[in-house]
């Protein structure tokens, strides 16, 4: 019962979603002829750790609006399934491991970004959400961070590849973060989070942003194409995939219609391991 407590305090599914992309930047970024099982493994774990320590963090600090909210009522500290002490307990447990294995294996510079990246969530994104859409911004920096990690670890060191790949997961966050706070608009609204574009309910203003930004998902996806990283049939999948996100966004914004939100969201999903899979692809 507790080990299933601590996956869902650690939110395992998503962490698992975070690992593919730093494992993607990790692939993109290894030199040919360097690859390694144990350096892939090593990351996935630690990399499964931090953003598992994350999201515990997120849910200690939030335990309150958890409670007030449907989606998220049934999380362990709300239910007592866990208590505080063990949830601070496995969280530092795991920030901790996942820095040092980051440290040991792929050097200071990729286990800083883990801690950079941590910090900003939990110090940063998580205080923030409960007084400014703002923290929608914020929180796309630390978000943005695993398929720049994974680049690092691979390279050990920091260049315009890496950057390339922050920018485009940086950029992807904005339509779907905002799809899901449109989706769940009523149950955020619950715990006082007021998520959307300018703290905005779902409305034609909000839409607009949420349109505007998916636009902006297109040329920053094909930034690996302009500047050499990958060729003709990534900067195809690039632009495809952005177009997928595009067509809900524009409904959505001529409808008001969550129907719309809700695919967004999904088809934000699909963009993701589908373009960064393709820059892979590409590079071998």
């Amino acid at each position: 019962m507790k080990i299933r407590s601590l996956a869902v305090l650690f939110k395992l599914r998503l962490a698992s979603l975070v690992v593919v992309s730093a494992a993607f930047g990790y692939l993109f970024g290894i030199p040919a002829g360097a690859f390694s099982w144990a350096g892939i493994l090593g990351l996935c774990v630690a990399g499964t750790l931090l953003t598992g320590a994350s999201n515990a963090f997120n849910q200690i600090l939030e335990v309150k609006e958890d409670g007030l909210m449907k989606r998220t009522g049934g999380r362990p500290l709300v239910s007592g399934a866990l208590s505080s002490t063990e949830a601070v307990v496995a969280a530092f447990l795991a920030a901790g491991i996942a820095t040092l294995m980051l440290w040991l294996q792929f050097g200071a510079l990729t286990s800083i970004l883990g801690f950079i990246s941590l910090f900003m969530y939990v110090a940063l994104y998580t205080p923030l959400k409960k007084l400014s859409s703002w923290a929608v911004f914020v929180g796309a920096f630390p978000g943005a961070f695993p398929p720049m990690l994974g680049y690092v670890a691979a390279t050990g060191h920091f260049d315009l590849g890496a950057g390339l790949l922050f920018a485009m997961q940086f950029m992807w966050q904005f339509p779907h973060f905002w799809a899901i706070a449109w989706v769940l608009d009523e149950d955020y609204a619950r715990a006082g989070f007021r998520l959307l574009p300018g703290g905005r309910t779902p409305d034609r203003s909000a839409s607009s942003m949420i349109l505007l930004y998916t636009l902006f998902v297109i040329p920053v996806g094909m930034l690996p194409w302009v500047f050499g990283f990958v060729g003709l049939p990534a900067l195809i999948t690039a632009f495809a995939a952005g177009l997928v996100m595009v067509v809900p966004a524009v409904r959505l914004f001529l409808t008001q219609d969550t129907r719309h939100a809700r695919k967004l969201m999904f088809a934000s999903f699909l963009y993701l391991p589908l373009v960064q899979l393709a820059y892979v692809l590409d590079r071998l």
